[in-house]
């Protein structure tokens, strides 16, 4: 990594994981103080940036567009819910130890698969796994038939529909379309102190940090020079004796682990998840957070994610009726005027500039010199 990028990766880090959860810590009546919403908000925003993380892994240096990646966000969101809903106990509105709408829908008893769901270490692995295995299972029928370019981001963006269908679905013992909601505490600490909510802003910004060295580190190996070369011309790496098959679904797999952990992280944050966050438009505004901030570098995509979910707040509170044409002129936008996201736009602009410094005055003439012989 270059020691400049090293030097804001880690300013970024402290700033995000220390300084951040220090001025929470803060009265609200001090000049520094940062309050228990706005930490609550950044949280959310910083999963969003892990999941962009990966997807511009995915998109941004392997060229692979997946329309479809609110499916594995979806996943490691609802694996983390069940947990947190079997923690609710007897606690809940109607007193049982099944969740509140197993009672609605009238089950009796609970359904084998949400058993192991009360061990805290099996779902910790199955927000990894459960997300990264049905990755696997996808990309490898995906990629091992050569489905690629446009044809691939329709088959995701299919996934995404079909996911959103069956998380719908009452039979699936999931919440239907109300999900899952109402968690009263996470891992034994109850989610309405603000120290939760604290120390799940913290743990998300480390693992940011985490996340983005580890999407660094593989670009920087061969695996990471391979995909790039696929994204720029897959048929040449294919002459070359690589197999971009194996290499894309490597990326993507990882791709998905990333957002099934953004996802967990998520869920308790913010308190609910539905299948509104699997479907097809969350999937898009996914690639729109990447493509504004600027596909291949990495930390356009965090920006991109920071950003765009902030003005979204901002909007949606004062002026609600505009965001959705600020989301479709930002995604034109970044299609014709700035492809390459803000950060390309911002280091073209920084260059031209510099070029300008360094161009010589014309109006400054240099003095000639004779080379003739010297008169008497």
């Amino acid at each position: 990594m270059p020691k400049r990028e090293a030097l804001a990766v880690g300013l970024a880090a402290v700033v995000l994981v220390v300084v951040l959860p220090l001025c929470n810590a803060l009265p609200a009546d001090t000049p520094f103080a940062v309050s228990n919403f706005t930490i609550n908000l950044f949280g959310k925003f910083l999963t969003y940036a892990i999941l962009a993380l990966g997807l511009d892994l995915l998109w941004g240096y392997a060229g692979v567009l997946s329309l479809g990646h609110g499916v594995f966000f979806g996943l490691g969101a609802y694996a983390m819910g069940m947990h947190l809903m079997l923690e609710i106990g007897a606690k809940s509105v109607y007193q049982s130890a099944l969740p509140d709408f197993m009672v609605w829908n009238q089950v009796t008893a609970l359904p084998l698969f949400w058993k192991p769901f009360h061990s805290v270490v099996f779902t910790l692995a199955a927000i990894v796994l459960v997300p990264a295995l049905f990755g696997l299972a996808f990309g490898y029928l995906a990629f091992r038939s050569r489905i690629r370019g446009v044809y691939f981001s329709i088959i995701t963006q299919a996934l995404a529909l079909s996911a959103w269908l069956v998380f719908n679905r009452n039979e699936m013992n999931l919440g239907g379309t109300n999900g899952l909601a109402d968690f009263k505490t996470v891992f034994g600490f109850p989610l309405n102190r603000p120290g939760t909510q604290r120390g799940l802003y913290a743990v998300t910004a480390l693992t940011l940090v985490g996340a983005y060295l580890l999407c660094r580190w593989i670009t920087l190996t061969r695996a990471g020079k391979v995909l790039v070369a696929i994204r720029d011309s897959e048929t040449r790496v294919l002459f070359s004796g690589y197999s971009p098959a194996a290499y894309k679904l490597f990326v993507f797999v990882v791709s998905a682990a990333l957002a099934g952990i953004a996802g967990a992280l998520y869920a308790p944050q913010v308190g609910i998840i539905t299948p509104a966050k699997i479907g097809v438009l969350p999937s898009i505004e996914m690639v729109v957070w990447v493509a504004a901030g600027g596909r291949g570098s990495l930390y356009g995509a965090v920006l991109g994610a920071f950003g765009v979910n902030w003005i979204q707040s901002w909007l949606t509170t004062s002026y609600p009726d505009l965001w959705l044409l600020f989301l479709g002129g930002l995604f034109m936008g970044a299609v014709l005027f700035f492809p390459d996201g803000i950060v390309g736009a911002l280091g073209r602009l920084g260059a031209r500039v510099r070029r300008l410094v360094s161009r010589p005055d014309p109006a400054v003439s240099t003095p000639s010199v004779s080379l003739g012989r010297p008169t008497p």
